[in-house]
């Protein structure tokens, strides 16, 4: 590794989507709806939790910050390729790009952390409802947000600092944003060590977190499984389902970028995987785990009364 910050490079530019000659205005029309109603959809639910006694829950302060988090995950780099899609050179500075590069990854692994703990929590409810209160009390949901905080805060220096120490010679980046795959092929030298220990890095968080996360819905669903109603056990599997399908994309997206080898990959499918989990994930999430909350639905249908 290079000792200190040895780059020329000023700015990159991103070369994030090709139109063909085309307007990109139909792109910018559907990315921007999709921004906005992510928007609207996570600070409803922010709202609700935040200004409703009734949701003052783990469970609902968990979904609460993972609203938070999509609402800026989404925000470190749509509003970018926005901008991108209308302007005709899109440049960003270096130091720009790695505080895009720190950010996105600071909100990208605590939505994994997030995911996780609130598996652990629907876990704990469903399958220890007895002991529901003890094990998941105030004191410990304050933990474990904190940490999902901290841990995501301070998983995500290293790859960026890393990188941003390395030498670059050449400043166009094939994304639409500031990734470290694209970002390490910009690279004078071939740091085999470092694209290692990033990939471990990375691919090692990526598989601890969604493993704990499927062993805790393998425990809800043999439970579900137990349950003697028919109607009871289609219900609570349907829920259960529902939020697997948002974690299984978000997962499989992240596997299939970070956790491959390195080489030649079609950049084409790369920036369509990368837009379902910076765009499209963001807007699930809400929906996903308010439409089939009865709590939660409850309350809004108040607040729409008022």
């Amino acid at each position: 590794m290079q000792g200190g910050n040895q780059t020329n490079v000023k700015e990159f530019i991103l070369r994030g989507f090709t139109t063909n000659g085309g307007s990109p205005f139909a792109l910018f029309t559907l990315f921007l709806v999709i921004y906005t109603l992510t928007l609207i959809g996570n600070i409803t639910i922010i709202m609700l939790v935040w200004f409703n006694a009734s949701l003052h829950k783990p469970m609902y302060v968990f979904l609460g910050n993972l609203s938070f988090v999509e609402i800026w995950y989404t925000t470190s780099t749509v509003p970018k390729m926005l901008s991108g899609l209308l302007s005709k050179i899109n440049s960003i500075s270096f130091n720009g790009c790695f505080i895009q590069f720190y950010f996105f990854f600071i909100f990208g692994s605590a939505e994994c952390f997030l995911l996780t703990i609130m598996g652990y929590d629907r876990y704990l409810a469903i399958c220890h409802p007895l002991r529901y209160n003890i094990l998941m009390s105030p004191n410990k949901c304050c933990f474990f947000v904190s940490s999902c905080w901290i841990g995501a805060f301070l998983w995500s220096l290293f790859p960026v600092i890393l990188i941003s120490k390395l030498q670059f010679c050449g400043n166009e980046i094939n994304h639409f944003l500031c990734d470290p795959g694209p970002l390490l092929e910009l690279s004078c030298e071939r740091h085999h060590s470092i694209e290692v220990f990033i990939t471990a890095h990375i691919g090692l968080f990526v598989f601890i977190t969604f493993f704990f996360t499927y062993i805790s819905y393998t425990f809800i669903i043999r439970t579900i499984l137990r349950i003697p109603s028919s109607t009871g056990r289609r219900k609570a599997f349907s829920t259960c389902a529902s939020h697997l399908i948002v974690v299984t994309i978000f997962y499989g997206c992240a596997m299939y970028i970070y956790v491959r080898p390195s080489g030649n990959h079609l950049l084409d499918i790369d920036r369509v995987i990368a837009v379902f989990y910076t765009v499209v994930t963001p807007l699930l999430n809400p929906v996903i785990y308010t439409l089939r909350n009865k709590e939660v639905l409850e309350v809004f249908r108040k607040m729409m009364r008022l």
